[in-house]
């Protein structure tokens, strides 16, 4: 039997000492386990700014850094993925700019484990179809990240 979610991390190698992958995987499955998300393939990336900066050029038009990028598989599409039964479906990537990270903890006054976990559910709630464009979808996504990483220090 396939495993409900398979989570892939990627760690950049000069931030290896710094974030743990098991951590961020914990972090992903609870994001999942809140959304009630079905069995789902997920990537999660920790990486540099001129990374980022370069996916956001390339992929979205802007040539400017950010600090976290989604990108979906699961779009519908008119060939959807033939999976299976019960087969993780392909969710998509979340991808992490762990200097921006590391700067926002600052500025924020918090720790920078916080803020890599509120990238995260931020950027895998985008992966499920929250997005925060217009003023109420931004409510309530930012209420389900609050939600969600209510206690998230559990997972340390």
């Amino acid at each position: 039997m396939a495993a409900r979610h398979r989570i892939g991390v990627q760690i950049a190698p000069p931030f290896r000492s710094a974030v743990r992958a098991p951590w961020l995987r914990a972090i992903a499955r609870r994001v999942l386990a809140a959304e009630s998300a079905g069995p789902a393939a997920l990537g999660i990336a920790i990486t540099d700014d001129v990374t980022v900066r370069d996916l956001n050029r390339r992929y979205l038009g802007l040539d400017e850094p950010t600090d976290v990028l989604s990108f979906g598989l699961s779009e519908e599409s008119d060939t959807p993925f033939a999976l299976p039964p019960g087969e993780a479906a392909p969710l998509g990537e979340v991808i992490i700019s762990y200097p921006t990270a590391v700067q926002q903890a600052e500025e924020e006054g918090h720790s920078v484990e916080a803020e890599l976990a509120h990238l995260l559910v931020h950027g895998i709630l985008h992966l499920l179809g929250y997005d925060h464009l217009e003023r109420e979808g931004e409510r309530a996504m930012r209420r389900r990240e609050e939600e969600v990483l209510a206690g998230y220090e559990q997972l340390s």
